[in-house]
């Protein structure tokens, strides 16, 4: 035998390892008999997770309500969450269904001193709780801040904009109220929590 005969040889049997050892492995990974169904996990971890929908999943549902505004201005609430700390969130759309563009009016923020200086925001929400005769106003932070979507300025046509609100919380039994803004019409909605 020749030196270079027992040289190539541990060579191509190399070579022969690492190509079994290949195919084998793309076997493995490839699942082999034929069934490619894979297995649904994220759905399956969406649905029996028991999670609460997030506010875009909340979105594509049907709104609690449907407050009109003016110039085509279209306030669509999509929840409304009592939370353990003693407050209920209202989330929503505020959409221009008109077919020009609208500046949102300054109406919305309220009349109150503390609001104005504040610039433009929805504080001038409120929710009326008609069995416990009582109306619940937009929070405030403790620099006086409404604790509701600011800034808003303008909506192009066709346009949403996402918003939401924080109130005080009715009692527990209180499910129904009614939600103002003003320059809209008003809408009763089912507080969930």
């Amino acid at each position: 035998m020749s030196i270079r005969f027992t040289a190539k040889a541990p060579r191509e049997m190399v070579a022969l390892i690492l190509a079994a050892g290949l195919a084998l492995g793309v076997a493995g990974c490839g699942g082999g008999g034929g069934d490619d169904k894979k297995p649904d996990t994220s759905a399956s971890a969406s649905k029996g997770s028991g999670s609460k929908p997030s506010a875009q999943e909340g979105q594509s549902q049907a709104p609690l309500a449907e407050l009109r505004g003016p110039d085509g201005l279209l306030l669509q609430i999509t929840s409304a969450q009592r939370d353990s700390g003693g407050f209920v969130t209202v989330n929503g759309n505020l959409k221009n269904d008109g077919a020009k563009s609208v500046v949102i009016p300054s109406e919305l923020r309220g009349n109150e001193t503390e609001i104005l200086k504040n610039g433009s925001s929805l504080g001038g929400a409120s929710l009326v709780d008609s069995k416990g005769k009582k109306r619940y106003y937009v929070l405030r932070d403790t620099d006086g801040r409404p604790l509701t979507t600011t800034g808003l300025g303008s909506l192009e046509a066709g346009q949403n904009l996402p918003i939401f609100m924080q109130f005080p919380s009715p009692p527990t039994d209180t499910t129904e109220v009614t939600l103002q803004l003003p320059t809209f019409s008003s809408g009763t909605i089912t507080i969930s929590g």
